[in-house]
């Protein structure tokens, strides 16, 4: 079960996500992003063992996004560009995010070769989440673990998962004071809320 924090950039916030629940914490590794953090900082962002460090990219070489595992010691590769499979990066599990729209067609996701699918709310020409939910009854024909992202926060989060039943949950964006700084009360509501409608 995956409850994820994103957009991490301090320990301060990577400290409380962890003690609040979290057993997943992303870094976004995408320079135009206003939570980017570089691969540096993000290796001396310190967490305890079994918390998963999942790093997010957009488009990026996977020779590089091997190279950025390394250095800040990632479990996870969260692609939300245009990759193939084919440009997956060998040696790290990857989650692909998806924007789910009314005009996609999600059964076409089923036989991606990613380890699970982050589906996110529409984003427009942007790279990344917007902070917007998604009709979450969508995904309910995928049978491919799914973490469900998007708009989320401590008012909605249950149900999402329960019109979902995703493998985990995923936010951002809602649960700051400003871009790239946590709200650590919103974020453990969320934490809270997330916990209990997964029945953790």
């Amino acid at each position: 079960m995956i409850l994820k924090i994103c957009g991490i950039t301090n320990q301060e916030d990577a400290t409380a996500a962890v003690a609040a629940g979290a057993t997943a914490i992303g870094f976004n590794f995408y320079p135009p992003s206003p939570r980017y953090i570089s691969p540096e900082r993000a290796a001396d962002i310190v967490t305890p063992a079994g918390v998963r460090r999942v790093g997010v990219f957009v488009n990026e070489d996977p020779a590089r996004v091997e190279e950025i595992a390394r250095i800040a010691s990632l479990n996870v590769a969260q692609l939300h560009g245009d990759e193939p499979p084919s440009e997956y990066p060998a040696r790290l599990d990857v989650w692909k995010a998806v924007r789910v729209t009314g005009g996609l067609d999600l059964l076409a996701c089923e036989n991606s070769p990613a380890d699970a699918l982050v589906l996110d709310g529409p984003a427009g020409e942007l790279y990344g989440g917007a902070g917007k939910t998604f009709d979450w009854r969508l995904a309910t024909v995928l049978t491919k673990p799914i973490i469900v992202a998007g708009g989320l926060d401590a008012s909605n989060v249950a149900q999402a998962v329960a019109l979902t039943h995703p493998w985990g949950v995923d936010a951002c964006s809602r649960l700051e004071s400003a871009p790239g700084k946590k709200d650590h009360q919103k974020m453990s509501e969320f934490l809270r809320a997330a916990r209990e409608a997964l029945g953790a």
